[in-house]
């Protein structure tokens, strides 16, 4: 199969459980913390839990705007899209799995649980893992030696940028 910047998003997403979920601030601040990644649809909407109550509901509530990134030592993603809060509990019981109820003591019932809906505009990924990492190292070789710059744009399984 060949490798399309839509699937090698996609296929990157599914490797994090934990991302950051950035916000604007009342005064306009960026604001990031860590959420678990609960599910990432086909396309490309990606689903959160949350409380009712945080601080991040009602900034969304003032700016839907958001960005999810998540890294590791060799694979980074960021989605830009925009986010909604969702009470629909028949899709918290189908996404619950019993580690949120260090969260949720009340477990899928709680009252305070909410889901928080990313529908994504764009994305971009960065993969130097496995043979994409080999290639990277050599073409960053081939850089510093000649003075320039990798040239890994055209690599779709090194670095996309994804319309969602």
């Amino acid at each position: 199969m060949t490798t399309t910047p839509d699937n090698k998003l996609r296929e990157l997403l599914q490797d994090f459980g934990i991302a950051m979920l950035v916000t604007r601030g009342p005064q306009g601040q960026l604001r990031s913390r860590p959420m678990a990644m609960v599910q990432v649809e086909p396309d490309g909407t990606l689903w959160l839990l949350t409380d009712r109550h945080s601080g991040k509901l009602d900034e969304i509530s003032q700016d839907s705007h958001v960005n999810v990134s998540a890294q590791s030592s060799s694979k980074f993603v960021s989605i830009s899209g925009k986010a909604s809060a969702v009470e629909d509990r028949r899709k918290i019981a189908e996404l619950w799995k019993e580690p949120f109820k260090v969260w949720f003591p009340g477990g899928k019932e709680d009252p305070s649980l909410v889901l928080l809906k990313i529908t994504g505009d764009a994305g971009e990924y960065w993969d130097n893992s496995g043979t994409s990492g080999i290639k990277y190292l050599i073409e960053a070789g081939r850089a510093y030696l000649s003075g320039t710059r990798p040239n890994l744009e055209n690599d779709p399984k090194i670095h996309g940028k994804v319309t969602l």
